[in-house]
C-alpha cells in the first residue's frame, strides 16, 4: 500500500512555477542526461522526468515511445482515455512508486521525486505488458477501443501484438532502480534550492517580490527597477542573468501561469481571464500561453474538458 502523503499539494501558483523550475534543471543536468541515455539502452525503455502539473503524455515523441501509444495519442477519444488514466494514476501516488495497469492493458509508473515534504515531480517509466496477454485482455483492449470509436484492425492491432513484454520480476527490479535515481534527484534539487537562494542578488528578490504583488496591474520596467533599488540598465543586465529571461518575457510567464490555473473554472471566459491576469491584449495573451505551455488556452481548456468526458463515461 502506498502511503498518502503527509502534505497536501502545494496548488500556490508560486510553488507551482518554482516545482517546474526545479524539474527542467534537473531535466537540463548532466546527471539526468547521462541516466537517461544509460536506462534507455539498457532496457529498450523511455524514460520522463515531468512536473506534477504535466498535461501531456509522458513519453510523447521519445526515441523509444510505445508505438501503440503513439497511435492512441493520434486520436482524441484514446487520447483522452490515456490522460485520465495518467492524472488518476498521479493522484494516487504517495510518496512510494506506484504502478497501475491503464484502460489498454499496459502498465505504467510513477517515481515521486522529493524536495523535504512535498513532490515537486515524478520519473515516468512504462508502456510495457507485463505478462502475455490472454484471449481475455485482447478482447477487454477491443473493446475499449471500440467505445472509443476505433476498430481493433489494421495498423493498431499489429503495433498492439508488438507491445513489449518484461516479466514482472524484471519490472519491479526496474522500478527500485529508479526509486534508487529517485533520491539522488530529489537530492541534487535540494542542491540547486540553496544555490539558488545563496546566489540570487537581493534587487533580484525585492524586483520578484514586487512583480507577484502588482502582476494584474501594468507593469513598467522602470518602475519595478525602482522598487528593486537599480537602475533601469543595471537592473536589466542583473535581472537577466539571474533568472535567465527577460523582465518582460519574467512578467508574462508569471500572468500566463495565474491565467492555467483560471482556465479550471469553464464559467469564466478566456478574454476575462487575459485582462484579469494582467495581459492588455488577447492575441498577446494567446501568443504568450502558447509559447510558454505549447498550447492554445482554447486548445489547453478543451484537453481538460476532454478529460472530464472521459471521467465520466468511464
Amino acid at each position: 500500500m502506498n502511503p498518502a502523503k503527509t502534505t497536501t499539494p502545494n496548488s500556490d501558483a508560486d510553488g507551482t512555477k518554482e516545482n517546474r523550475e526545479l524539474i527542467d534543471a534537473l531535466r537540463r543536468s548532466k546527471l539526468f542526461r547521462n541516466y537517461e541515455q544509460v536506462f534507455s539502452e539498457a532496457t529498450g525503455l523511455p524514460l520522463a522526468l515531468r512536473p506534477v502539473d504535466y498535461w501531456q503524455l509522458e513519453h510523447q515523441g521519445k526515441k523509444n515511445q510505445n508505438p501503440f501509444c503513439a497511435l492512441l495519442a493520434e486520436r482524441p477519444s484514446t487520447l483522452a482515455v490515456c490522460l485520465k488514466a495518467h492524472q488518476d494514476m498521479i493522484d494516487h501516488t504517495g510518496v512510494l512508486p506506484h504502478t497501475v495497469t491503464c484502460p489498454f492493458g499496459l502498465t505504467e509508473t510513477a517515481v515521486p521525486i522529493e524536495l523535504g515534504e512535498r513532490t515537486i515531480g515524478y520519473l515516468r517509466v512504462g508502456q510495457v505488458l507485463r505478462h502475455m496477454p490472454a484471449k481475455s485482455d485482447t478482447t477487454k483492449v477491443s473493446r475499449q477501443l471500440e467505445r472509443c470509436g476505433v476498430r481493433f484492425d489494421g495498423k493498431i492491432r499489429r503495433s498492439w501484438e508488438k507491445n513489449p513484454l518484461i516479466p514482472p520480476e524484471k519490472y519491479n527490479a526496474i522500478v527500485r532502480l529508479l526509486t534508487f535515481f529517485a533520491d539522488q534527484l530529489s537530492a541534487l534539487s535540494n542542491q540547486l534550492m540553496t544555490e539558488k537562494s545563496n546566489a540570487e542578488p537581493p534587487l533580484v528578490v525585492r524586483a520578484r517580490e514586487y512583480i507577484d504583488k502588482h502582476k494584474t496591474e501594468e507593469l513598467s520596467l522602470a518602475d519595478v527597477a525602482k522598487a528593486a533599488g537599480a537602475s533601469v540598465f543595471h537592473f536589466c543586465k542583473v535581472f537577466h542573468k539571474a533568472t535567465g529571461v527577460t523582465f518582460t518575457d519574467y512578467v508574462a510567464r508569471a500572468r500566463v501561469e495565474d491565467a492555467r490555473t483560471r482556465l479550471l473554472n469553464p464559467n469564466l471566459r478566456i478574454s476575462e481571464i487575459a485582462y484579469d491576469v494582467g495581459f492588455q491584449s488577447l492575441t498577446q495573451f494567446n501568443r504568450t500561453f502558447k509559447r510558454v505551455f505549447g498550447q492554445s488556452p482554447s486548445e489547453f481548456r478543451a484537453r481538460l474538458s476532454s478529460r472530464k468526458r472521459a471521467g465520466k463515461a468511464a
